[in-house]
C-alpha cells in the first residue's frame, strides 16, 4: 500500500574534538567528531511509494533481509533475503534475487548455499558478492562463515572462508557482516557480526589472499562492536559502520584511522553514491541503545559529514522494537532509496518529494 513517510532534516552543528591516539598497532590518531542533531521540518524528504518492493518467485514473502545494492549502471537492484523466514538452511528456495527499477524479478539463484545471507556487494562487471553471517552445523560440512562472489547468472566465481568453520585467523571468518571491493580489486571484510565476534577488518588481495586486518574488541578508537557495514568514498576511504559502538569510523585502506563520526546515527548499513552522498540507515537507535538520537535513515556528505536530509523510522515505539525500518540500504541511478528490513521482513522504496 502506498502512503507517505515521516521526514526530518537533521542539521549536524559539528563541533571537533581531540581524542587520544588509537593502538599503534591498529590506527593513528584522530578527530572524533561529535555533532548535536536538532530535528526541523524537512524541506526534500523523501516519499514512501512501496512498503513491500519486488516481485519474488513463486508469490513468496520476504523473509528478513538486509543484503541489498545497486547494480553496476544503478538501473537494476540486487537483493538477498533469508528464504521466506530468517534462516535458509533446508529451504530449497533461491535467495539472491535480482530486479529492474520497478521491482520485476530479473533472475533469482543460490539455493542451498547460505544459511544468513547479510551482506552484498555488486562490482562494475556485475559480479555479486554475499556474506553468509551466521554459523550453523547440522550437516557435515555446516554452513556459514563464507563469502561468495557470483557470476550475474549464479555461478560460484569464489568462495572466502572456510564453510561451516569460523575463526580468526588468514583464512577464516567468524560471521562475515559486509564486503567491499575497491576500485583496484582489493577485498575488505567487516568481520564479523555480534559485539562478541572478531570485530575486525580483512583486507584481501584481487584474488582472495590474505593482505592484513585491523581491530579488536572495544569502544576506543580504531576498536569495534559489531563492524556492520562498508562503504567507500570517491577518496578511496574506507567506512565502516561500528553499530555496537553507535558510529562510523573512517580509515585509509592500510587500516589507519582517519575520523570518527556519531552524527548518521547507530549504523546498519552504508551506502556512498558517486557524489559523495553518504546514506546510513540507523535500525537500532533508542533509549537503551544510543539515546537521545532518532532512529532512520540519515543522509549526507561523505565529504565534511554534514547530515542534510532524515527519514524517520516508521517504528511508533523503537523501545519496544529490537529492530525496525532499513538495516541495509541502497540508491539506484535516479536518487531513489531501497530500504532492506530485517524486523519487517520487506524492502521499502523511497523517491525524493523534491524542492
Amino acid at each position: 500500500m502506498t502512503r507517505p513517510s515521516s521526514f526530518v532534516l537533521l542539521v549536524a552543528a559539528v563541533v571537533l574534538t581531540a581524542c587520544g591516539e588509537a593502538p599503534e598497532a591498529e590506527a593513528g590518531s584522530a578527530a572524533v567528531t561529535p555533532a548535536t542533531v536538532e530535528p526541523l521540518p524537512s524541506p526534500h524528504g523523501y516519499q514512501v511509494v512501496d512498503s513491500a518492493w519486488g516481485e519474488l518467485p513463486d508469490d513468496r514473502d520476504y523473509g528478513a533481509v538486509s543484503a541489498i545494492f545497486p547494480g553496476p549502471d544503478g538501473r537494476s537492484i540486487w537483493v538477498a533475503e533469508r528464504c521466506g523466514a530468517n534462516l535458509c538452511v533446508d529451504s530449497g528456495v533461491d535467495p539472491v534475487l535480482h530486479f529492474d527499477l520497478d521491482g520485476a524479478r530479473v533472475a533469482a539463484f543460490g539455493a542451498g548455499l547460505m544459511a544468513w545471507p547479510h551482506g552484498m556487494f555488486v562490482e562494475p562487471d556485475g559480479s555479486v558478492w554475499v556474506t553468509d553471517a551466521v554459523g550453523y552445523a547440522p550437516v557435515p560440512d555446516g554452513w556459514g562463515h563464507v563469502i561468495y562472489k557470483f557470476s550475474p547468472q549464479g555461478e560460484v566465481l569464489m568462495t572466502l572462508g572456510e564453510r561451516g568453520v569460523a575463526g580468526d585467523g588468514p583464512g577464516h571468518f567468524n560471521k562475515p557482516s559486509d564486503i567491499l571491493v575497491a576500485p583496484d580489486g582489493h577485498i575488505f571484510v567487516a568481520d564479523g557480526h555480534d559485539a562478541g565476534g572478531n570485530n575486525r577488518i580483512v583486507k584481501l588481495s584481487p584474488g582472495g589472499d590474505f593482505v592484513l586486518a585491523w581491530g579488536e574488541t572495544g569502544e576506543e578508537p580504531g576498536q569495534f562492536q559489531d563492524p556492520h557495514a562498508l562503504a567507500m568514498d570517491s577518496r578511496g576511504r574506507l567506512f565502516v559502520g561500528d553499530r555496537g559502538n553507535s558510529r562510523i569510523q573512517i580509515f585509509d585502506q592500510e587500516g589507519e584511522l582517519l575520523d570518527v563520526w556519531t552524527q548518521f546515527g547507530r549504523p546498519s548499513g552504508l551506502f556512498i553514491d558517486r557524489n559523495d552522498v553518504l546514506y546510513s540507515a540507523d535500525s537500532e537507535s533508542n533509549t537503551r541503545r544510543n539515546p537521545g538520537v532518532l532512529r532512520g535513515i540519515y543522509i549526507g556528505s561523505a565529504a565534511t559529514g554534514e547530515v542534510t536530509d532524515f527519514i524517520l523510522d516508521p517504528e511508533p515505539d523503537p523501545d519496544n522494537s529490537g529492530t525496525s525500518g532499513a538495516e541495509g540500504i541502497a540508491v539506484d541511478a535516479e536518487g531513489n532509496l531501497y530500504g532492506a528490513e530485517v524486523g519487517p521482513r520487506t524492502v521499502r522504496k523511497y523517491v525524493p518529494s523534491g524542492d
